[in-house]
């Protein structure tokens, strides 16, 4: 467990009244949520004890490093929003970022971000004050920026991403405008929904005149697994994220950018953040036989194991047959994604599942927030090529929202998220 520094920032330059003020501390209280149970096909209650939420946990912003939100642990909520550039003045963006550098530490300490409680009748609080007095829910928030952030408007195309592009139209897409791209986006996660909601909110705040909002998610029940978590479920009733990157060796292997990737410099220990919205038809997926499921996933429903194995962390077995015909469907989600059929390439999973009420058809509007993160897009663009053109799942989904962002490393105390493209 990490704590972060309880200095306050101050911040003379404010966008409409929202601004990063002196920070007051803030009593920070003890708290838990309880583990959740599941039930097996007999129905007897199997307890998972070892998905506990300390809500005293915070995350240190100033790492220098990797910035936090990415092989963190994932946390039960997140709530997601891209950002449009409004202004052509570089001094706002380089403004905007260190202020936003600034806000974020004090969110991620469990601090406000200004006075909540002003003095003066015609005073306008610092903060929005919801999560006043909660605790840090281990709240991260990322901060990614996008290809415009590099177009003619502010000077920076020098500074540009090696590998930062606009996705291509890929298989199965079915994008929505209003939920594609953005100049810049902002990932918060905490195990309180308030905590997460709050952060997302008061740095909006503080954008204001500088950047719109686009588009927004709100996400749950976190559907991508971390070290020592169990499995969660994403909303079609499977296990997500069994074979997710775990290891810090493989975090090297597949989501940092290094020194030899050939990326601009301030890259280095950053990475690549793709987002896709993904609705899924729930009510007719409900409608199919479990067994037409399995075979789809080519996993079991309730202990998820492979269709070739016992237990869920097995490794899948893609040359068995049964009958002549292989067990696993090569047109199959796992036997598509597997990096053992993608020439060994793996991405970063942190994804969650939102719901967005009733469509206009009546029935349940929900699906994925699929979040990965990668050293390298073009591993992105061969698994959803491959999966777009063939997953048997395809028939239940549809990928609505797109964007991509490069993600600086975190900065050094003293110092804010993008310093080193102003320099």
């Amino acid at each position: 467990m990490s704590t972060s520094s309880t200095t306050a920032f101050s911040r003379r330059r404010l966008i409409q009244g929202a601004g990063v003020g002196a920070g007051a501390a803030v009593a920070v209280g003890a708290g838990f949520l309880g583990g959740r149970a599941s039930a097996d096909e007999s129905g007897a209650p199997a307890t998972d004890t070892g998905d506990l939420v300390d809500l005293t946990v915070a995350h240190e912003f100033y790492t220098g490093s990797h910035q936090a939100g990415i092989a963190t642990e994932p946390q039960r909520h997140v709530v997601y929003m891209t950002f449009d550039l409004t202004t052509t003045s570089k001094q706002d963006l380089q403004v905007l970022l260190a202020r936003w550098s600034a806000g974020i530490a004090q969110l991620m300490a469990g601090l406000p971000v200004g006075a909540v409680q002003p003095k003066g009748d015609a005073a306008v609080a610092a903060d929005t004050g919801e999560a006043y007095n909660l605790s840090p829910s281990a709240l991260t928030v990322t901060l990614g920026l996008g290809p415009g952030v590099f177009d003619d408007r502010f000077g920076l195309a020098d500074k540009k991403p090696a590998l930062l592009a606009d996705l291509p139209k890929l298989p199965s897409d079915a994008l929505q405008p209003a939920l594609t791209g953005g100049d810049l986006s902002l990932q918060a996660c905490a195990d309180d929904p308030q905590v997460a909601y709050h952060a997302i909110r008061d740095l909006a705040r503080m954008g204001r005149g500088v950047v719109d909002t686009r588009w927004t998610v709100l996400g749950f029940g976190r559907a991508s697994a971390g070290k020592g978590q169990a499995t969660p479920r994403n909303l079609l009733g499977f296990k997500d994220g069994t074979r997710n990157i775990k290891e810090p060796e493989d975090m090297d292997s597949f989501v940092w950018v290094k020194d030899s990737a050939g990326d601009v410099d301030w890259m280095t220990g950053g990475t690549y953040q793709v987002a896709r919205k993904i609705e899924m038809n729930i009510e007719i997926w409900d409608a199919d036989r479990v067994s037409d499921q399995e075979r789809i996933f080519a996993r079991t429903k309730a202990e998820g194991a492979p269709l070739t194995g016992t237990k869920e962390f097995d490794t899948p077995d893609f040359h068995r047959t049964s009958g002549g015909k292989p067990v696993i469907d090569p047109k199959s989600h796992v036997a598509l994604a597997a990096h053992e059929n993608n020439n060994g390439v793996r991405i970063l999973r942190r994804s969650y599942n939102y719901t967005d009420g009733i469509n206009q058809y009546g029935q349940l509007d929900a699906g994925l927030l699929f979040i990965a993160y990668m050293n390298d897009p073009a591993h992105f663009i061969q698994l959803q090529t491959k999966l777009g053109s063939s997953d048997l799942l395809n028939e239940y989904i549809s990928h609505i929202g797109s964007a991509i962002f490069a993600v600086p490393p975190a900065p050094a105390k003293g110092h804010y998220i993008g310093e080193a493209l102003f320099s």
